[in-house]
């Protein structure tokens, strides 16, 4: 019996292409330095198919962050997005991207695209693509001529590079979470409010310089403990972190905090207009919870279909943290339960059949243009555009009180409400502590804060029937503020009922009912409401509109359930303080971070409100 189980065990480890064994008994390895037009060399690791009786398609990724293990002789535990590709057969490809790692030149963050090129040197991302495709179905035998590529994150940004004047060869591409704009709303900031401990814990270790080519980093010199919201109180100023910490090493955090703007520096590393007129097949995921990079996920979607394809484009958005269709279940974020493995689901049936169709012509993934997962009611929804043809624009108004109706304020109606925001105090971002962005976040339980003088909150009358919101959520204040500038952060919210049942089983012991789900957070840094690039003060006392958007939901608020909207103009550490003065927040002095007076106004001719899409 011991024998069969094992018999059993090793072959569904076979069957399902896991494990070093594997792949060292199927693939052969080689390294290669690829040349580029402009004379430098890009490290490459080969993983081809033992099997010859065939040719195969190559799948590339190109990363920044190592191609481990190095050495013709070490092999990875896996190849691929998944288990499933390394037992279907590709030519797996990976590549250290330009001045990383193993490979030659000089390694730029967010290398911009150069669409007149004036000579050999003008590289980027897209013809370093371009190149490598170009050498490896010339030199690599065993290939069939077509090319796919993928990857998560900043590979996602050289995925969806490489689609730019893509090569001929290249027949499909998945951007999966792709950097698209780093000022924004990708990663560092939001609406030009700085991600402090995201852009801190990252730079500190990826931005220190690489003297030569080496196969490891140095890590960073200095721990950041978990107490992170006292961490980052007691760094002080944006200087602190130079003073204190970073010692002028890290180039990119240089120059962020010489660009306080979204001036020629951020302009030129926006991918967006260029992603025009691609030709092959795209598959962009991403994730409703991803704390990174959900901006660049929709923004490559939405650059792709306005601006011209020759062929598929194709939104995929699960219930997910950044990468969490890769490296996990999908079954749950934090306490937040999504009834079903979503991210096998999506493995299986969306990403594997979509790269052996447009690759090896097998199969047909008859994909719709958008396969979204809608959060509340844990179900996936196609549909044949996003945001749905089926919804229609409504407005949760802001009233006296605290209620939210879809019923704009009447006259004679209380004028606003207000809250007095310290900087020096600021609103935690979570509940407890965290050395750094946690990805629970984007569900965290709100309850924790809204009971400060300093966070405002409106609710929702119990809704009588399930409602769902699919599409952009997009905040319109009118607000004031004694100072000169101020961040608004906008919170909608799901409150639970108060017999919502605990789980089952229930390990950790939570308690839902009365939860107050995250759906969706975000925030406007104040000065830039009229332009990223010409920021303007505030008037003191005067009434000023804010209007931003804020990054698709697709979310089912159920019968019984309430909706929630919160507003507050601190969130730390997640986002750097504001010190309400108009300045240049990154050289602002201690002496500079002030107290101010917020209004939020709520009347007829001065309503404020949250635009929704809801389905019909």
């Amino acid at each position: 019996m011991l024998r069969a189980a094992l018999v059993l065990l090793f072959s569904a480890l076979a069957l399902a292409g896991q494990g070093t064994e594997f792949i060292r008994a199927n693939y052969t390895k080689s390294e290669h330095y690829i040349p580029m037009r402009d004379g430098k060399r890009l490290f490459t690791a080969v993983y081809a198919p033992k099997d010859m009786s065939q040719a195969w398609p190559i799948l590339l990724e190109r990363t920044p962050y190592g191609l481990e293990p190095y050495g013709e002789d070490n092999y990875p535990d896996k190849l691929g997005p998944s288990e499933l590709f390394a037992k279907a057969k590709y030519i797996f490809v990976y590549q250290d991207v330009r001045g990383r790692y193993l490979s030659e030149g000089d390694f730029v963050d967010m290398r911009p695209i150069v669409e007149n090129r004036r000579g050999p040197s003008d590289t980027d991302e897209s013809l370093d693509t371009w190149d490598t495709i170009e050498w490896l179905t010339k030199h690599i035998p065993g290939n069939n001529g077509k090319a796919g590529q993928w990857g998560i994150s900043y590979p996602g940004f050289y995925a969806a590079a490489g689609l730019v004047h893509a090569h001929p060869a290249l027949r499909a591409s998945s951007p999966q979470a792709p950097i698209t704009d780093w000022f924004i709303g990708d990663d560092f900031h939001h609406n030009g409010a700085f991600w402090l401990p995201h852009a801190f814990r990252f730079f500190s270790e990826f931005g220190m310089a690489r003297p030569e080519p080496l196969e490891k980093y140095p890590p960073r010199s200095f721990t950041i403990p978990d107490t992170g919201y006292q961490f980052y109180l007691d760094m002080g100023t944006m200087e602190g972190t130079q003073d204190k910490y970073l010692k002028g090493r890290i180039a990119f955090w240089n120059e962020a905090m010489q660009h306080g703007t979204y001036d020629e520096f951020w302009q030129a590393r926006n991918l967006r207009p260029h992603l025009k007129n691609i030709k092959p097949a795209v598959l962009t995921v991403g994730g409703w919870f991803d704390a990174e990079d959900l901006f660049g996920t929709l923004e490559t979607f939405r650059s792709i279909e306005k601006q011209g394809h020759s062929d598929v484009n194709v939104l995929v958005m699960g219930p997910w943290f950044h990468g969490g269709w890769e490296r996990s279940e999908g079954d749950r974020l934090g306490p937040v339960s999504f009834n079903a493995k979503t991210a096998e689901y999506f493995r299986e049936s969306i990403e594997f059949p979509f790269f052996e169709y447009y690759l090896k012509g097998k199969g047909e993934p008859n994909l719709p243009k958008a396969v979204v997962f809608e959060t509340g009611s844990n179900v996936w929804r196609p549909y044949d555009a996003w945001p749905p043809k089926n919804s229609e624009p409504r407005t949760l108004y802001l009233h006296a009180g605290g209620k939210l109706t879809f019923d704009p304020p009447a006259s004679g109606e209380s004028a606003f409400d207000e809250y007095v925001s310290d900087p020096n105090k600021p609103v935690p971002f979570i509940c407890g502590q965290a050395a750094g962005m946690t990805r629970e976040y984007m569900v965290e339980d709100q309850r924790c804060v809204g009971t400060r003088t300093d966070v405002l909150t409106w609710e929702s009358e119990p809704l009588t029937g399930d409602m769902v919101m699919a599409g952009p959520v997009a905040p319109s204040l009118r607000v004031s503020t004694s100072g000169t500038d101020s961040d608004f952060v906008v919170k909608l919210i799901d409150v639970y009922p108060a017999d919502f049942p605990k789980p089952d089983p229930n390990p950790a012991g939570l308690v839902m009912a009365g939860y107050e789900q995250l759906v969706r957070g975000e925030v406007m840094r104040g000065k830039f409401r009229n332009s990223y690039s010409k920021p303007e003060p505030f008037t003191p006392g005067q009434v000023t509109k804010v209007e931003f958007t804020m990054p698709d939901v697709n979310h089912s608020f159920r019968r019984g359930h309430r909706i929630m909207v919160q507003i507050q103009s601190t969130w730390f550490p997640l986002v750097d303080r504001n010190p309400q003065q108009f300045l240049d927040i990154y050289t602002a002095k201690p002496e500079d971070f002030r107290v101010a007076t917020e209004r939020v106004y709520h009347t007829a001719a001065e309503p404020s409100g949250i635009a929704v899409s809801v389905l019909r």
